[in-house]
């Protein structure tokens, strides 16, 4: 009766912090740590993220916690996105799973971003020269989580990440959770509710000596000093997903199920979306989604509103094993500029 209550508890804390978590168009562009928006995982990537009741294993570290223990017993995850085609911009996450006795795992994923070799510029020289020296940025998340499932029907999980952004003078470090509930029914398990709340945590602020300057003394010498500049703080894009979906069963091979989602962003306006995932006796799966802002403004618009698509390829690899299968996804997202965002990944499940 306890745990019951605490579950219930659970839940209304969630929809209390979706009507707080309302979308809000006038402060777009205040949060920072935008790598904490982007999906490196093709599976989910090909219903535009909108996963949160059914995602699991390795993916549903980044989408919902609660997913994570929704797994046979391990799930290795490698990931690879093109972001922004054109822009030379890649994403890559690693993700491992591991189910702890029958109720409960583990999982540590790690996703970074690849800005390639940028050509140094200075308010003296603003045209960078081609054989010129280069620097790098580094963007870097680690996320540690944990999930229990109650009688295989309610399930939760945590995540706690670090998030890091970095050159090669300037830094800034801080620490997100992210907290979610997955709710199966129905006479097939077909019927499957999630609510994640993500990226709630502390405040960033970039600091080292790349924020220091000379000046000239005020009293009019001629030495200089040095001054230490100070970066202004910024929030973590944090938002509320509340997913749905049904699984309808044809025949015995045949699995279509219907995806609905709805974002709450703390920095921006809410998005709606709607999808369908097709399987063939869940070894060939094609997936189509399509997402839109609410009360659309011109010019302010998403990256990534509009269609997504995806598909993948999963065989057995020991038919003595049931859950011990071999994955390949691919993923697209149109986009309002550049040409798309591609997404490719392996599963391994154990």
């Amino acid at each position: 009766m306890l745990m019951k209550k605490s579950i219930y508890i659970f839940h209304i804390c969630l929809l209390i912090t979706a009507s707080l978590l309302a979308g809000n168009p006038d402060r777009q562009g205040e949060a920072g740590a935008a790598q904490l928006l982007l999906n490196p995982w093709a599976s989910s990537a090909g219903l535009h993220t909108m996963t949160t009741s059914f995602v699991s294993g390795v993916e549903a570290m980044r989408i919902n916690p609660a997913g994570l223990v929704r797994i046979s017993k391990t799930e290795l995850s490698l990931g690879n996105a093109v972001y922004l085609q054109g822009t030379d911009i890649r994403l890559n996450a690693l993700g491992i799973a591991q189910k702890i006795g029958e109720n409960s795992a583990f999982g540590l994923s790690l996703m970074s971003m690849n800005f390639g070799d940028i050509l140094v510029t200075t308010t003296e020289l603003p045209d960078a020269d081609p054989d010129g020296p280069t620097y790098n940025l580094n963007f870097l998340n680690i996320g540690l989580s944990y999930a229990h499932v109650f009688e295989n029907k309610v399930s939760v999980g945590v995540t706690l990440r670090g998030v890091s952004e970095s050159t090669a003078e300037v830094n800034a470090f801080g620490f997100a959770i992210d907290a979610g509930v997955q709710y199966v029914t129905g006479d097939d398990d077909n019927f499957k509710f999630g609510i994640a709340l993500r990226n709630i945590g502390s405040r960033m602020s970039f600091a080292g000596q790349g924020l220091a300057t000379n000046a000239p003394a005020p009293d009019g010498d001629t030495y200089t000093f040095t001054l230490a500049q100070r970066a202004a703080g910024f929030e973590l894009p944090s938002m509320l997903n509340i997913g749905l979906s049904y699984d309808f069963h044809i025949a015995e091979k045949h699995r279509l199920t219907a995806v609905g989602n709805f974002t709450a962003n703390s920095f921006s306006r809410d998005q709606v979306g709607l999808g369908v995932e097709y399987a063939l006796n869940e070894m060939f799966m094609l997936r189509a989604g399509y997402r839109a802002e609410m009360d659309e403004e011109i010019g302010q618009e998403s990256i990534y509103d509009g269609p997504s698509a995806g598909a993948s390829i999963s065989v057995p690899m020991n038919k003595e094993r049931k859950g011990s299968r071999l994955t390949i996804d691919y993923a697209y997202r149109s986009t309002r500029v550049w040409d798309g965002t591609h997404n490719f990944g392996v599963r391994v499940s154990l």
